[in-house]
């Protein structure tokens, strides 16, 4: 039987961590999307061009091929992955400080705002919307799923039912 007050913080720490590693990875993906801006805009114009899909012409007319467009969705996508960085580092500040109801609440918005972007827009509408999976060159689906995941392990951490005296350990 572990002992009660070595286990009082073990999922107060794994929440911590965990979304502390989510904010650090997209802290770093806005970071590097920043100061190497040219080379996901490319996959971006891409992608929106959808210039290296079968070109089914059923399926074409979905193309974005305006640059204006293409760069402010991307500048969208950056911004959104910065705010996202931002709202987790605060939800890890506030596990850090073992203000449990906020850190949660703040935690699930940052990590749904993650989950959005790699669910609803690079899979959904990147993957579907846009035939991201017919091109072998620009498929980020993959990556977009282990984020997508990784996220969605995360909060389920973050929402792990806590006993009473809130220690973690809801084994009684």
């Amino acid at each position: 039987m572990p002992n009660a007050a070595a286990s009082r913080g073990a999922l107060p720490l794994a929440a911590t961590l965990l979304t502390a590693s989510v904010a650090l990875y997209m802290a770093l993906v806005s970071l590097g999307n920043v100061t190497d801006f040219g080379t996901n805009q490319e996959f971006v114009r891409h992608v929106l061009a959808m210039d290296t899909t079968f070109k089914d012409d059923d399926l074409m007319w979905r193309a974005i091929t305006n640059r204006g467009v293409q760069d402010a969705v991307y500048v969208a996508i950056i911004a959104w992955e910065t705010a996202a960085a931002l709202v987790l580092l605060y939800g890890t500040w506030l596990w850090a400080r073992r203000d449990q109801p906020r850190a949660r609440r703040v935690s699930t918005y940052g990590l749904l705002m993650v989950m959005l972007l790699f669910g609803a827009g690079f899979l959904a509408i990147g993957g579907e919307w846009f035939a991201m999976w017919q091109s072998e060159d620009w498929n980020g689906l993959d990556a977009a799923t282990r984020v997508f995941v990784f996220s969605g392990v995360v909060l389920l951490v973050d929402h792990l039912p806590q006993d009473r005296a809130g220690d973690g350990d809801s084994s009684g």
